[in-house]
This record gives structure tokens, sequence and C-alpha cells, in this order.
């Protein structure tokens, strides 16, 4: 076959992989095998990695699931440039040598079946670049694959006349609204007029959707060295030295998590500081819904570069968190924004309409408007604390 293989793009911080890394390997290792099984195939899971001194990492990335891994060394990799490993990355991609080393079957191997990629800075762009560079499509933040035979039928695709397209990735995410899903494609042209292949079927993928596979020593797998070549050009930009910027936003350490949505509309100003009140009686970190971080609302430049900014949002477009108490307020409950927080030990949700999706999610749901709700809970917790300090 011309496309075979799931190849996954690592990214590790000085040889130590990165979660959302872990994490497409475990997906990878839970489709492939499903899919070996259910097309009685013998493709492979597929991990790329580029750096300094990574044969040791490269070894650790089978026992998280990898059938084979081909690593790229060189102190040009120490720290990621765009164009460097778009190159690295497509020509490991398009290698037949390499391919035949951890697949001897592979005689006819052109470009992976597929390919996943982290939706995080780094992972975005890349992918961006690479798939480019491979001449195919590409599906952005996605947290949910599916494989599967389809029967389509397209205007230009297939000419109007319905085909099966075997094996197809179907990638889900969320729509703008967080209510439904859409399914990405990326379908070869059998219309005779326009034919031409798409692969690999690409995607990048949300940190924190997927969970790894449990770590096993005992695992087999090959290992393959790819040197690289460079263009002299290319390695004219140098970086000096890198820092890492650590959100200011605290949710790791905090019990309690406070997140606030679009139910601020009424009042913007005055229920963020009323959100913001009950947050710091109870000690907690302030979080908002994605559509909060597009600032739909007019506040004060200090309100609104404080709390209404990407680094506070909850789900599958910002942060996972796991706290023992979680208070969602004004938030009707959109599926990106429960993946980020479902795993909460207690949630407590206020909202005014009952139906809201957010409810099911919950294990009290106050039906009320915040701004009736929150002053009330505030009084409340400022009475309990002289009891609750004579308990400690």
């Amino acid at each position: 076959m011309k496309y075979e293989h799931l190849y996954v793009v690592i990214e590790h911080e000085q040889g130590k992989p990165v979660p959302v890394s872990l994490e497409m390997l475990g997906e990878a290792r839970r489709l492939m095998d499903g899919y070996n099984k259910k097309y009685s195939a013998n493709e492979k899971v597929v991990a790329v990695v580029l750096g300094n001194n990574v044969r040791k990492l490269a070894e650790e990335l089978i026992y998280h699931g990898a059938d084979a891994v081909i690593y790229s060394d060189s102190p040009e990799f120490e720290y990621s440039r765009n164009v460097i490993d778009t190159k690295v990355i497509s020509a490991i991609a398009t290698s037949r040598e390499l391919a035949l080393k951890f697949s001897p079957e592979s005689t006819d191997f052109v470009k992976p079946r597929y390919m996943f990629f982290s939706a995080d800075n780094i992972g975005r762009q890349l992918s961006s670049t690479v798939i480019g560079a491979l001449d195919s499509g590409l599906a952005s933040d996605i947290n949910k694959l599916v494989i599967e035979d389809l029967e389509i039928r397209h205007e230009h695709k297939t000419k109007g006349q319905p085909m099966i397209y075997e094996r197809t990735l179907e990638m889900y995410r969320p729509d703008f609204s967080g209510f439904l899903w859409t399914t990405i494609l990326c379908l070869d042209n059998r219309n005779p007029a326009i034919q031409r292949d798409y692969h690999p079927q690409a995607c990048s993928i949300i940190p924190a959707v997927f969970a790894p596979i449990e770590r096993d020593t005992s695992r087999k797998g090959i290992v393959v060295d790819h040197v690289p070549t460079f263009d002299p050009k290319d390695l004219q930009v140098k970086i000096i030295s890198r820092k890492i910027v650590k959100s200011n936003v605290d949710f790791d350490s905090k019990k309690a998590v406070v997140s606030f949505g679009r139910g601020i509309k009424d009042a913007p100003a005055d229920n963020i500081e009323l959100v913001v009140d009950l947050a710091k009686e109870i000690n907690a970190e302030v979080g908002v819904s994605l559509p909060i971080s597009k600032k739909p609302f007019p506040v004060s430049e200090s309100t609104s570069s404080t709390y209404m900014n990407s680094d506070r949002v909850v789900g599958t477009s910002g942060r996972k968190v796991v706290p023992l108490l979680y208070i969602a307020v004004g938030i009707s409950g959109a599926m990106h924004h429960l993946a980020g927080m479902k795993e909460s030990e207690f949630v407590i949700a206020i909202n005014p309409d009952e139906e809201a999706n957010i409810k099911d999610e919950s294990d009290i749901f106050i039906k009320g408007r915040m701004e009736d709700v929150i002053p009330i809970l505030i009084e409340e917790l400022r009475a309990l604390k002289p009891i609750m300090e004579v308990r400690k």
C-alpha cells in the first residue's frame, strides 16, 4: 500500500515528553489495535521525535504505546525552529527507507496513512506547515477520533456518485457554539477530472482529551535513527536561550475553582466582581468559559485583561481542572467546557435556566440569577467563618 501506519509527532522538554504526546500515543495505540483487528492488517504506531540526546526518550516511547520510534538527533534540535522541524519531519514522513526498517512489507510506502500533532502553541504551527509540505489536509483542535468505512456522495469529490471510502479517519470537534459536533474528513478526489489523493489524513489533538496508556516496560518495539540534513540558510537563525513563561492562573494548587460564562451579560463588570468576591471567600481560582476570553462584554481594561483572557479558559480549548469544588456561574454547559471540568469532585451550578446542560453535570443545581444567589452565598460563608475557625 502507498499509505500505511499512524505517525505521531512527539513534543518534549529536555527529553521528557509533554503530557499531550503520551495522550496522543495512547489514542493512537487504541485506534490502531482496533484498525488492525478490523482490517486484518499489521500497521504500526510510529512516534517521530526530534531533539538533542533523545535516544533514551525514543526507548521510553515504546513503553507508552509506539511500535516504532523514528528519532533524529542533533544539537540543532535543542530548541524548536519551525522551518527546520518542518523539513526534517516531512523527510521522515516520506522516507520508504525508514519505513522498511520497522515494516519490511512496506515496499510501496509513500506517506503515512494518518498523522497526529498536538494542538498546542508549537503543534498548531508545526502541523500546518508539515501537512502543507506533504500536500494534504489538516483538521485542527480535535477531541474525538473514529476509523470507519463511509459511503460518500459529493458533487466534486465523487462527481455526484456514491462511493465507499475505506479506512477513513473521522475527526470530531465541537462547533463554535460548543453544543454540536463537527465531523471533518480528509477525502481523496475520485472525480476523474480532478483526481488526486490526500494523505496523510492528519489532525492536531487538544491536550487532556485522551488518556495515555499505562507505561509497560515489557513492550517491545523498533528504534530507527534518522540522520538529518540541513540547508545552511535555515541555520542562520539561531535561538540563543529560551525561557518558559508559566501562566499566572494557578488552577493546579487550588482546591476550588469558580468559573463564569455569558450569564454575566446583564451587568458584566458588577457580576465579575461578584464572582471574584465569591472566589476570595473560598480561596478559589477564577476560570471562564471560552466565549468570555473573546471579550464579548464592555468592562474596564483592568478587568478585561485580568479575567477575560485565554489563560483562564476551562475546557478543551483551554485547561482541564480537577478541583475538589467547582462552581459554574452563568455557564450553559457547552460540551467543550464540560470536558474540562467534569472530573471535579463536587460541582455546583448557578443558572436561571433549569434546562441548561450544566445541570446534568452538577451535584447541586441552583436555579437563579447570579446577582441574587451569590450575595446570599457570600453572606452565609462569612457567617460560617467564626465556627470554622473554632473547629480548627
